[in-house]
Protein backbone atom coordinates (compact mmCIF):
# COMPACT_ATOMS: atom_id res chain seq x y z
CA UNK A 1 0.00 0.00 0.00
CA UNK A 2 1.42 3.36 -1.02
CA UNK A 3 0.38 6.15 1.30
CA UNK A 4 1.41 9.77 1.09
CA UNK A 5 2.21 10.78 4.66
CA UNK A 6 3.04 14.41 5.32
CA UNK A 7 5.83 15.38 7.70
CA UNK A 8 4.65 18.99 7.70
CA UNK A 9 2.87 20.19 10.86
CA UNK A 10 0.84 22.60 8.71
CA UNK A 11 -0.43 19.92 6.33
CA UNK A 12 0.63 18.77 2.89
CA UNK A 13 3.02 20.61 0.63
CA UNK A 14 3.12 20.08 -3.14
CA UNK A 15 5.97 21.23 -5.37
CA UNK A 16 4.68 22.27 -8.80
CA UNK A 17 7.50 22.36 -11.35
CA UNK A 18 6.82 24.57 -14.36
CA UNK A 19 5.14 27.97 -14.26
CA UNK A 20 3.42 28.06 -17.62
CA UNK A 21 -0.34 28.58 -17.82
CA UNK A 22 -1.34 25.05 -16.80
CA UNK A 23 1.28 24.65 -14.08
CA UNK A 24 0.31 27.98 -12.57
CA UNK A 25 -3.42 27.23 -12.74
CA UNK A 26 -2.89 23.88 -10.99
CA UNK A 27 -0.67 25.49 -8.36
CA UNK A 28 -3.25 28.17 -7.66
CA UNK A 29 -6.08 25.65 -7.42
CA UNK A 30 -4.18 23.26 -5.15
CA UNK A 31 -3.00 26.12 -2.92
CA UNK A 32 -6.62 26.54 -1.83
CA UNK A 33 -6.15 23.28 0.09
CA UNK A 34 -2.40 22.76 0.59
CA UNK A 35 0.89 24.60 0.72
CA UNK A 36 2.42 24.93 -2.76
CA UNK A 37 5.85 25.86 -4.04
CA UNK A 38 5.71 26.86 -7.71
CA UNK A 39 9.11 26.48 -9.40
CA UNK A 40 10.33 28.04 -12.62
CA UNK A 41 13.85 27.83 -14.04
CA UNK A 42 13.94 31.45 -15.22
CA UNK A 43 14.92 33.73 -12.31
CA UNK A 44 13.53 36.80 -14.10
CA UNK A 45 10.15 35.14 -14.52
CA UNK A 46 10.12 34.15 -10.85
CA UNK A 47 11.06 37.67 -9.78
CA UNK A 48 8.19 39.08 -11.82
CA UNK A 49 5.71 36.63 -10.29
CA UNK A 50 6.88 37.44 -6.77
CA UNK A 51 6.37 41.14 -7.33
CA UNK A 52 2.99 40.77 -9.00
CA UNK A 53 1.82 37.82 -6.88
CA UNK A 54 0.48 36.58 -10.21
CA UNK A 55 1.77 35.15 -13.50
CA UNK A 56 0.98 37.90 -16.04
CA UNK A 57 3.26 36.31 -18.63
CA UNK A 58 1.03 33.24 -18.99
CA UNK A 59 -2.14 33.68 -16.94
CA UNK A 60 -3.11 37.32 -16.58
CA UNK A 61 -3.73 39.06 -13.27
CA UNK A 62 -5.19 36.23 -11.21
CA UNK A 63 -3.61 36.67 -7.79
CA UNK A 64 -1.71 34.05 -5.80
CA UNK A 65 -2.85 33.35 -2.25
CA UNK A 66 -0.45 33.25 0.71
CA UNK A 67 -0.13 29.46 0.60
CA UNK A 68 1.59 29.66 -2.80
CA UNK A 69 5.28 30.51 -2.84
CA UNK A 70 7.38 30.97 -5.99
CA UNK A 71 10.93 29.61 -6.30
CA UNK A 72 13.71 29.51 -8.87
CA UNK A 73 15.89 27.12 -6.87
CA UNK A 74 14.81 23.50 -7.30
CA UNK A 75 16.15 22.27 -3.96
CA UNK A 76 14.26 25.02 -2.14
CA UNK A 77 11.06 24.20 -4.02
CA UNK A 78 11.34 20.52 -3.09
CA UNK A 79 12.27 21.13 0.55
CA UNK A 80 9.54 19.81 2.81
CA UNK A 81 7.34 18.70 -0.09
CA UNK A 82 5.22 15.55 0.04
CA UNK A 83 4.46 15.27 -3.69
CA UNK A 84 5.97 16.63 -6.92
CA UNK A 85 3.71 17.76 -9.76
CA UNK A 86 5.75 18.21 -12.95
CA UNK A 87 4.26 20.54 -15.56
CA UNK A 88 7.43 21.24 -17.56
CA UNK A 89 7.27 20.66 -21.34
CA UNK A 90 7.58 16.98 -22.24
CA UNK A 91 10.88 17.69 -23.99
CA UNK A 92 12.35 18.74 -20.63
CA UNK A 93 10.84 15.96 -18.51
CA UNK A 94 13.86 13.66 -18.54
CA UNK A 95 16.12 16.54 -17.59
CA UNK A 96 14.00 17.58 -14.61
CA UNK A 97 13.83 13.97 -13.38
CA UNK A 98 17.62 13.81 -13.56
CA UNK A 99 17.89 17.08 -11.64
CA UNK A 100 15.55 15.71 -8.98
CA UNK A 101 17.59 12.51 -8.71
CA UNK A 102 20.83 14.50 -8.43
CA UNK A 103 19.39 16.15 -5.31
CA UNK A 104 18.78 12.71 -3.77
CA UNK A 105 15.02 13.33 -3.81
CA UNK A 106 12.76 10.27 -4.04
CA UNK A 107 9.39 11.93 -3.60
CA UNK A 108 6.43 10.57 -5.57
CA UNK A 109 5.99 12.37 -8.88
CA UNK A 110 2.89 13.14 -10.96
CA UNK A 111 3.27 14.83 -14.35
CA UNK A 112 0.63 16.92 -16.09
CA UNK A 113 2.35 17.58 -19.42
CA UNK A 114 1.45 15.73 -22.61
CA UNK A 115 3.28 14.47 -25.65
CA UNK A 116 6.20 12.26 -26.64
CA UNK A 117 9.87 12.89 -26.00
CA UNK A 118 11.59 14.32 -29.10
CA UNK A 119 13.86 11.91 -30.98
CA UNK A 120 13.13 8.87 -28.77
CA UNK A 121 9.32 8.95 -29.38
CA UNK A 122 8.87 7.77 -25.78
CA UNK A 123 5.85 8.67 -23.70
CA UNK A 124 6.42 10.31 -20.30
CA UNK A 125 5.71 7.08 -18.41
CA UNK A 126 8.50 5.37 -20.35
CA UNK A 127 10.87 8.20 -19.47
CA UNK A 128 9.82 7.91 -15.81
CA UNK A 129 10.35 4.15 -15.87
CA UNK A 130 13.85 4.59 -17.28
CA UNK A 131 14.85 7.38 -14.90
CA UNK A 132 13.03 6.39 -11.70
CA UNK A 133 12.31 2.67 -12.01
CA UNK A 134 9.16 1.08 -10.63
CA UNK A 135 9.97 1.43 -6.95
CA UNK A 136 9.42 5.18 -6.87
CA UNK A 137 5.77 6.13 -7.14
CA UNK A 138 4.79 8.10 -10.23
CA UNK A 139 1.84 8.81 -12.49
CA UNK A 140 0.11 11.05 -15.02
CA UNK A 141 -2.62 13.68 -14.68
CA UNK A 142 -4.62 14.33 -17.83
CA UNK A 143 -8.06 15.22 -19.13
CA UNK A 144 -10.12 18.05 -20.66
CA UNK A 145 -8.67 21.07 -18.91
CA UNK A 146 -8.00 24.62 -20.04
CA UNK A 147 -5.96 26.69 -17.59
CA UNK A 148 -8.06 29.78 -18.34
CA UNK A 149 -11.18 28.04 -17.05
CA UNK A 150 -9.68 26.29 -14.03
CA UNK A 151 -8.19 29.55 -12.74
CA UNK A 152 -11.63 31.19 -13.03
CA UNK A 153 -13.11 28.56 -10.75
CA UNK A 154 -15.07 26.79 -13.49
CA UNK A 155 -15.68 23.04 -13.00
CA UNK A 156 -12.95 20.77 -14.35
CA UNK A 157 -12.60 16.97 -14.22
CA UNK A 158 -9.40 15.04 -14.95
CA UNK A 159 -7.96 11.56 -14.50
CA UNK A 160 -4.88 10.58 -12.51
CA UNK A 161 -3.19 7.34 -13.54
CA UNK A 162 -0.40 5.82 -11.46
CA UNK A 163 1.77 2.70 -11.37
CA UNK A 164 0.30 1.73 -8.00
CA UNK A 165 -3.45 1.64 -7.34
CA UNK A 166 -3.26 2.78 -3.73
CA UNK A 167 -0.95 5.64 -4.66
CA UNK A 168 -3.27 6.62 -7.54
CA UNK A 169 -6.12 6.95 -5.07
CA UNK A 170 -4.05 8.85 -2.49
CA UNK A 171 -2.60 11.28 -5.02
CA UNK A 172 -6.01 11.88 -6.60
CA UNK A 173 -7.50 12.66 -3.19
CA UNK A 174 -4.66 15.07 -2.50
CA UNK A 175 -5.17 17.07 -5.72
CA UNK A 176 -8.98 16.76 -5.80
CA UNK A 177 -11.08 19.57 -4.41
CA UNK A 178 -12.96 22.82 -4.98
CA UNK A 179 -13.83 22.93 -8.70
CA UNK A 180 -11.20 20.31 -9.67
CA UNK A 181 -12.57 16.75 -9.70
CA UNK A 182 -9.92 14.01 -9.98
CA UNK A 183 -10.71 10.42 -10.93
CA UNK A 184 -8.06 7.71 -10.73
CA UNK A 185 -6.94 4.64 -12.68
CA UNK A 186 -3.90 2.41 -13.13
CA UNK A 187 -3.89 2.67 -16.94
CA UNK A 188 -0.89 4.97 -17.20
CA UNK A 189 -0.34 3.99 -20.84
CA UNK A 190 -3.87 4.89 -21.93
CA UNK A 191 -3.92 8.21 -20.09
CA UNK A 192 -0.50 9.09 -21.53
CA UNK A 193 -1.47 8.19 -25.10
CA UNK A 194 -4.76 10.09 -24.90
CA UNK A 195 -3.05 13.23 -23.68
CA UNK A 196 -0.47 13.07 -26.45
CA UNK A 197 -2.43 12.07 -29.55
CA UNK A 198 -5.40 14.39 -28.94
CA UNK A 199 -3.14 17.36 -29.68
CA UNK A 200 -2.40 15.99 -33.16
CA UNK A 201 -6.11 15.49 -33.80
CA UNK A 202 -6.81 19.05 -32.67
CA UNK A 203 -4.48 20.34 -35.39
CA UNK A 204 -6.42 18.21 -37.90
CA UNK A 205 -9.73 19.58 -36.61
CA UNK A 206 -8.37 23.13 -36.88
CA UNK A 207 -7.37 22.52 -40.50
CA UNK A 208 -10.86 21.19 -41.24
CA UNK A 209 -12.53 24.18 -39.56
CA UNK A 210 -10.14 26.63 -41.19
CA UNK A 211 -11.02 25.29 -44.62
CA UNK A 212 -14.71 25.76 -43.89
CA UNK A 213 -15.62 22.07 -44.01
CA UNK A 214 -18.29 22.48 -41.34
CA UNK A 215 -19.61 20.58 -38.35
CA UNK A 216 -20.12 17.23 -40.10
CA UNK A 217 -16.47 17.06 -41.10
CA UNK A 218 -15.28 18.09 -37.62
CA UNK A 219 -17.41 15.38 -35.99
CA UNK A 220 -16.02 12.80 -38.42
CA UNK A 221 -12.46 13.97 -37.74
CA UNK A 222 -12.92 13.69 -33.98
CA UNK A 223 -14.52 10.24 -34.23
CA UNK A 224 -11.91 8.80 -36.58
CA UNK A 225 -9.24 10.50 -34.51
CA UNK A 226 -10.53 8.66 -31.45
CA UNK A 227 -10.31 5.38 -33.35
CA UNK A 228 -6.75 6.19 -34.38
CA UNK A 229 -5.78 7.13 -30.83
CA UNK A 230 -7.31 3.93 -29.48
CA UNK A 231 -5.50 1.71 -32.00
CA UNK A 232 -2.21 3.29 -31.09
CA UNK A 233 -2.79 3.02 -27.35
CA UNK A 234 -4.03 -0.57 -27.38
CA UNK A 235 -0.98 -1.58 -29.43
CA UNK A 236 1.18 -0.18 -26.61
CA UNK A 237 -0.79 -2.03 -23.93
CA UNK A 238 -3.51 0.44 -22.94
CA UNK A 239 -7.10 -0.44 -22.06
CA UNK A 240 -9.73 0.40 -24.70
CA UNK A 241 -12.07 1.72 -21.98
CA UNK A 242 -9.65 4.50 -21.05
CA UNK A 243 -10.18 6.15 -24.43
CA UNK A 244 -13.91 6.46 -23.73
CA UNK A 245 -13.17 8.50 -20.61
CA UNK A 246 -11.87 11.93 -19.66
CA UNK A 247 -8.27 11.33 -20.76
CA UNK A 248 -9.43 10.02 -24.14
CA UNK A 249 -12.69 11.23 -25.66
CA UNK A 250 -13.10 14.04 -23.13
CA UNK A 251 -9.75 15.67 -23.79
CA UNK A 252 -10.04 15.03 -27.53
CA UNK A 253 -13.42 16.77 -27.82
CA UNK A 254 -12.28 19.77 -25.81
CA UNK A 255 -9.02 20.26 -27.68
CA UNK A 256 -10.67 19.87 -31.09
CA UNK A 257 -13.45 22.35 -30.38
CA UNK A 258 -12.41 24.71 -27.58
CA UNK A 259 -11.54 28.35 -28.12
CA UNK A 260 -8.41 28.13 -25.95
CA UNK A 261 -6.88 25.22 -27.86
CA UNK A 262 -3.43 26.19 -29.13
CA UNK A 263 -3.22 23.06 -31.27
CA UNK A 264 -6.54 23.76 -32.98
CA UNK A 265 -5.27 27.31 -33.59
CA UNK A 266 -2.20 25.88 -35.35
CA UNK A 267 -4.53 23.96 -37.68
CA UNK A 268 -6.71 27.01 -38.33
CA UNK A 269 -3.71 29.08 -39.31
CA UNK A 270 -2.20 26.32 -41.45
CA UNK A 271 -5.47 26.25 -43.38
CA UNK A 272 -5.15 29.98 -44.00
CA UNK A 273 -1.78 29.43 -45.67
CA UNK A 274 0.52 30.72 -42.93
CA UNK A 275 3.90 29.06 -42.46
CA UNK A 276 4.46 26.93 -39.37
CA UNK A 277 7.35 29.15 -38.26
CA UNK A 278 5.15 32.25 -38.32
CA UNK A 279 2.34 30.44 -36.52
CA UNK A 280 4.55 29.24 -33.69
CA UNK A 281 6.19 32.63 -33.29
CA UNK A 282 2.78 34.25 -32.95
CA UNK A 283 1.40 31.74 -30.43
CA UNK A 284 3.77 32.55 -27.59
CA UNK A 285 2.91 29.21 -25.94
CA UNK A 286 3.92 25.62 -26.58
CA UNK A 287 1.64 23.68 -28.96
CA UNK A 288 2.62 20.11 -28.08
CA UNK A 289 0.92 18.59 -31.12
CA UNK A 290 3.52 20.02 -33.50
CA UNK A 291 6.35 17.84 -32.16
CA UNK A 292 4.02 15.03 -31.13
CA UNK A 293 2.81 14.36 -34.69
CA UNK A 294 6.33 13.54 -35.83
CA UNK A 295 7.09 11.34 -32.83
CA UNK A 296 3.76 9.49 -32.97
CA UNK A 297 4.39 8.64 -36.61
CA UNK A 298 7.89 7.45 -35.73
CA UNK A 299 6.43 5.17 -33.06
CA UNK A 300 3.43 4.07 -35.15
CA UNK A 301 5.71 2.97 -37.98
CA UNK A 302 7.77 0.94 -35.51
CA UNK A 303 4.78 -0.94 -34.09
CA UNK A 304 2.84 -1.18 -37.36
CA UNK A 305 -0.23 0.93 -36.50
CA UNK A 306 -2.13 2.70 -39.30
CA UNK A 307 -2.65 6.39 -38.41
CA UNK A 308 -3.78 8.24 -41.55
CA UNK A 309 -4.86 11.48 -39.84
CA UNK A 310 -1.61 11.72 -37.91
CA UNK A 311 0.32 10.97 -41.09
CA UNK A 312 -1.28 13.84 -43.02
CA UNK A 313 -0.92 16.27 -40.13
CA UNK A 314 2.76 15.39 -39.91
CA UNK A 315 3.14 15.85 -43.66
CA UNK A 316 1.74 19.36 -43.31
CA UNK A 317 3.86 20.18 -40.26
CA UNK A 318 7.20 18.59 -41.08
CA UNK A 319 7.32 17.97 -44.81
CA UNK A 320 5.91 21.14 -46.32
CA UNK A 321 2.67 19.66 -47.62
CA UNK A 322 -0.14 22.18 -47.96
CA UNK A 323 -3.11 21.81 -45.63
CA UNK A 324 -5.40 21.55 -48.69
CA UNK A 325 -3.39 18.70 -50.21
CA UNK A 326 -3.25 16.89 -46.88
CA UNK A 327 -7.02 16.99 -46.51
CA UNK A 328 -7.56 16.03 -50.17
CA UNK A 329 -5.36 12.96 -49.77
CA UNK A 330 -7.07 12.02 -46.51
CA UNK A 331 -10.52 12.22 -48.12
CA UNK A 332 -9.27 10.27 -51.14
CA UNK A 333 -8.33 7.19 -49.17
CA UNK A 334 -9.83 3.90 -50.27
CA UNK A 335 -13.32 3.17 -48.92
CA UNK A 336 -13.29 0.58 -46.10
CA UNK A 337 -15.42 -0.77 -43.24
CA UNK A 338 -15.60 1.36 -40.10
CA UNK A 339 -13.45 -0.17 -37.40
CA UNK A 340 -11.12 0.80 -34.60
Amino acid sequence: MAKIVSSNPNGYKIAVLGAGAWGTALAMNISQRHQVSLWARNAGHVSGMRKARANPMYLGDFKFNEQLQVEDDLATALDGADLILSVVPTAGFRGILQDIKALGCKLPIIWAHKGLEPQSAKLPYEVALEELGNEQKWGALSGPSFAAELVRGLPTAVTLAANDEAFANEAALLIHGANLRVYHTTDVIGVSVGGAVKNVMAIAAGISDGMGFGNNARAAMITRGLAEMTRFGVALGASTETFMGLAGAGDLILTCTGQYSRNREVGLQLASGKSLADILQGLGHVAEGVNTAREVMRRANTIGVDMPITYEVNQALSNGKSAKDAVTDLLGREQKPEAI
